[in-house]
């Protein structure tokens, strides 16, 4: 019959990260296109947000053929002094705050970026490409304005 031993942890026991350049197991390395999925995932959390990667066509159509889906309109770099250097371009709800949904999406991608890796996002940048409006909206707008110019 085997027995169950506990495994027990130490107080100054830490998890390493990125910084670390190597564990007494061996390295630790994060692929960029995890990092940009992380990106993506905590963007879409963001109220106001309908997609991200809404670039122009050409850019969109590269993108699609040429990235994984996760890092579409995500682009990641380290940074030299570390941490990372984030761009991510977005298409936002028509009627939010555009520069309060902006900094919304820096402060989620920050929080995760550093909860998940370790790693601070030492930079952010937002590009709104696009602001859309939902299609019910779209057609309550119309309906309102064709009343208006028939009255």
């Amino acid at each position: 019959m085997a027995t169950k031993k506990k495994l027990e942890v130490s107080e100054d026991f830490s998890i390493p990260t990125l910084s670390d350049e190597s564990t007494d197991l061996g390295d630790i390395r994060i692929n960029h296109s995890v990092v940009a999925g992380i990106v993506r995932l905590a963007t879409k959390a963001v109220k106001g947000v309908v997609s991200v990667g809404g670039g122009g066509v050409v850019e969109g159509i590269t993108d699609f053929f040429s990235k994984k889906e996760s890092e579409r309109g995500v682009k990641v770099s380290e940074s030299q002094g570390g941490g990372y250097e984030i761009e991510v371009r977005v298409v936002l709800e028509f009627g939010v705050d555009l520069a309060k949904t902006g900094f919304a999406i820096q402060e989620s991608i920050r929080d995760q970026i550093l909860a998940m890796t370790g790693n601070p996002a030492s930079k952010i940048d937002v590009i709104i490409d696009d602001i859309k409006m939902d299609v019910l909206e779209k057609d309550e707008l119309s309906d309102y304005v064709d009343e208006q110019s028939a009255g």
